[in-house]
């Protein structure tokens, strides 16, 4: 026990305390000072402060100076009982405030470790997916059947699509959603690698929001938009020619996603059946109803509009 503030405040600096307790009135300093000098310790212990049974003003200044809990002076034993009581409970309380701290700091720990595996898993599945299209465009080049390469280089597009998902994914903070701005901007960039060439050159032009989607409707969109800009460069402009397709994609109010996708091409007869194998407007389909949505065709003058409206979550 501490004759004066001073003497406690030098105690509690150079010993672990788990509780203070303060009297208002002591030799020196008081008891508010003394509760601040012990409020300005790096790692400063709960404090109960005690006052006169008249002062209920200085027990609300102590409370607002940083003490735990005040108990009011009396003569008799209540005032143990009642001062042994609030210890206990500022003891629990610690105690309980210490255990969650705990408990938060290793939940944020397992969080972390999550977080590390799982960019982990999608950087050796990109890597994985890569791997794979290097094999389907190794078989392509390999082939005579202008056909059957044509097909293998649309497969090869789709496993970039994905593979580029994941390489977002591994190379954010955030690996439970991916930035369609960024995710369509790089995607757009390898399809006109792939898609553009002298004898047919195609422009290939993006105007997106910044808007986040979780990591399977990604995917899906990136096989809808991958699907629907080879369907425009293959069909919309005439063998050898090339054109321009556009790919947007903004908010429809707080909850709902606009992707369009649209070139000035020949058009599509209102009714007509699809052109090549018909795989990509099934998997356009497919994509579309694992989106909740549908692809709806918007014949022009000149040229296609493709629009889907999803759910943003």
């Amino acid at each position: 026990m501490a004759e004066g503030g001073s003497e406690g405040v030098l105690l509690a600096a150079t010993q672990p305390f788990d509780l203070i307790a303060v009297d208002h009135y002591m030799p020196g300093m008081d008891g508010l000072e003394t509760l601040a000098r012990i409020g300005d310790l790096p790692a400063p212990p709960p404090v109960v402060y005690v006052t006169g049974s008249d002062e209920g003003r200085i027990a609300v200044a102590a409370l607002k100076a940083g003490a735990v809990d005040y108990v009011v002076k009396t003569v008799g034993e209540d005032f143990f009982d009642l001062l042994a009581a609030s210890f206990q409970q500022v003891l629990d309380r610690s105690r309980l405030s210490r255990e969650k701290a705990r408990a938060e700091e290793d939940l944020r720990a397992s969080n972390a470790r999550l977080e590390a595996l799982l960019g982990e898993v999608n950087h050796r599945v990109a890597n994985s997916l890569q791997l794979v299209s290097a094999m389907v465009r190794l078989q392509a080049s390999a082939l005579v059947d202008p056909t059957a390469r044509a097909a293998l280089d649309d497969t090869q597009r789709r496993i970039g699509a994905i593979a580029q998902v994941h390489r977002r994914l591994y190379s954010a903070n955030d690996v439970e959603s991916v930035d369609m701005r960024e995710y369509l901007g790089s995607l757009i960039e390898e399809l006109t690698e792939t898609l553009s060439c002298d004898s047919a050159p195609h422009a290939l032009h993006l105007v997106a929001e910044l808007i986040r989607l979780p990591t399977d409707k990604a995917v899906s969109l990136g096989v809808i938009v991958t699907e629907l800009v080879t369907n425009a460069c293959k069909y919309a402009y005439p063998t050898g020619a090339g054109g321009e397709i556009r790919v947007m994609l903004r908010r429809e109010g707080e909850d709902v996603f606009l992707l369009a996708v649209e070139d000035d091409g020949c058009g599509m007869p209102v009714g007509a059946t699809p052109k090549g194998t018909g795989l990509g407007t099934k998997l356009i389909r497919a994509m579309a109803q694992s989106l909740q949505s549908i692809i709806e065709y918007e014949p022009r003058d000149h040229g296609v509009r493709a629009t889907l409206r999803a759910p943003l979550a």
